[in-house]
């Protein structure tokens, strides 16, 4: 299913020695609602891309899948509605919720996914190399973070290769669809995960419910991500450069060549 993820807008450009004309290029922001076996979960405002992927993160995120083998179906309607069937508790009730730091509160997990102790991580190792080549496939993906300044991207690098690059308005949504790769069997989650977005709490949590063992960003973390990379034992890397990995916990699984 093809998506128009972009539009042109002409623009007046206003200095001090006078106004040009110009023509930008916009990021277009959608509403998709998901649903759950039939029954509507939440709406959230996506760029249409990755949305089977999108539709798995996102009900990961709210604690209704938990794994991957469980989800069998995934149809993108063109109303503007994401179906997942799923092979879960069909009496389970609605989640109860934490709103995270999402630009404008509309970020969302379950609290279960923020309590309790964690399931022992996947395990992997990268060099320094990997990375060095990682970080460049993954922003040379797509042109749309330079042409429109507002997307956020999250590629997640296994065995050897980069397996998927996803873009989004936010950064949650981008993690969402690499997890939601994940929950369907595109690639197992044993691996690293970059992404441009900073580490909140919750991007490292859903990363570390998943599986992932090394999570990386372009940016920083928050205190509370760092915390909770700590409980999992997540390897934490924050300003990751081609040629600069500042690993703020478990530096064991980064290798120097």
């Amino acid at each position: 299913m093809e998506n128009k993820v972009t539009l042109v807008q002409d623009t007046v450009i206003l200095t001090p020695d006078g106004s040009t004309e110009r023509r930008e290029c916009l990021a277009i922001e959608v509403p998709y609602t998901v649903a759950l076996n039939d029954e509507e979960i939440g709406t959230s405002m996506v760029l249409a891309t990755g949305l089977e992927e999108f539709g798995a993160g996102f009900l990961f995120g709210q604690g209704y899948i938990t794994e991957p083998g469980q989800v069998r179906e995934v149809l993108v309607c063109p109303d503007g509605r994401i179906s997942v069937h799923a092979d879960v508790d069909e009496t389970m009730k609605p989640k109860e919720v934490i709103i995270t730091s999402g630009c404008g509160g509309t970020g969302k997990i379950s609290r279960e996914m923020l309590e309790g102790a964690f399931d022992p991580l996947k395990e992997c190792l990268i060099s320094f190399s990997e990375i060095r080549t990682f970080i460049r496939q993954a922003l040379q993906a797509s042109p749309l973070g330079r042409d429109t300044h507002c997307v956020h991207g999250c590629g997640f690098w296994s065995d050897g290769k980069l397996q998927a690059y996803y873009e989004d308005v936010g950064r949650h949504n981008a993690v969402d669809k690499v997890i939601g790769a994940i929950l369907m069997g595109k690639f197992s989650a044993s691996g690293a995960i970059y992404t441009t977005g900073r580490l909140t709490s919750d991007m490292v949590l859903k990363c570390a419910r998943i599986g992932i063992p090394i999570v990386m960003s372009r940016t920083s973390s928050s205190s509370l991500g760092l915390a909770i990379a700590r409980r999992a034992g997540v390897t934490l890397a924050a300003y990751v450069r081609p040629d600069r990995v500042n690993i703020f916990n478990a530096p064991e699984r980064i290798l120097t060549d």
